[in-house]
């Protein structure tokens, strides 16, 4: 059971909308088939940070939650794990006045690869952990302009501390 205490995510747009980044929160709880092969779920919460954004004064971007399921491959190096990963899930964006965000804008349907590193500690009830996502975010056509009429990139990055409840 990863618990995710520090992490960020870097938004970013092909269309002229605004790049932004946020602070992320989360935890995981995984599956593991084999010492290679396994599933996680995860959620995480996205806190909007007062950043300049081009033709705004410095504004407040938007609260998000996001969840996702993944199948994740390790390759097992002694008490270090290399992980590649990908899943699909969603992505809910929160008002933000603002930025023209009036209510709750509904779920995005969001996809994800990337990989990482983990450590256990040899007696393996604790570790480290550290990730690389690449989000890929599906446009919606009700959406504010801000967030949602183009798709929309984010890289995240993380560390958490791994619990691992049954041994």
């Amino acid at each position: 059971m990863p618990l995710i205490p520090a992490g960020a995510t870097f938004f970013t747009n092909e269309s002229p909308g605004p790049n932004f980044n946020n602070y992320n929160v989360g935890a995981a709880a995984a599956f593991n088939f084999s010492r290679a092969i396994g599933v996680e779920g995860e959620v995480g919460g996205s806190f909007g940070l007062k950043q300049h954004l081009p033709g705004l004064d410095d504004v407040d971007t938007p609260n998000m939650l996001s969840y996702n399921a993944n199948l994740v491959v390790g390759v097992p190096a002694h008490s270090l794990l290399r992980c590649v990963t990908g899943g699909i899930g969603g992505l809910t964006v929160y008002s933000s006045r603002d930025l023209g965000i009036d209510d709750n804008i509904g779920t995005f349907l969001t996809g994800n690869v990337g990989g990482g590193l983990k450590w256990y500690q040899s007696g393996g009830r604790w570790g480290l952990r550290g990730d690389y996502r690449y989000q890929f975010i599906q446009s919606k056509d009700d959406a504010p302009a801000f967030f949602g009429h183009d798709s929309r990139h984010g890289n995240r990055i993380y560390g958490g501390v791994i619990l691992n409840v049954v041994k």
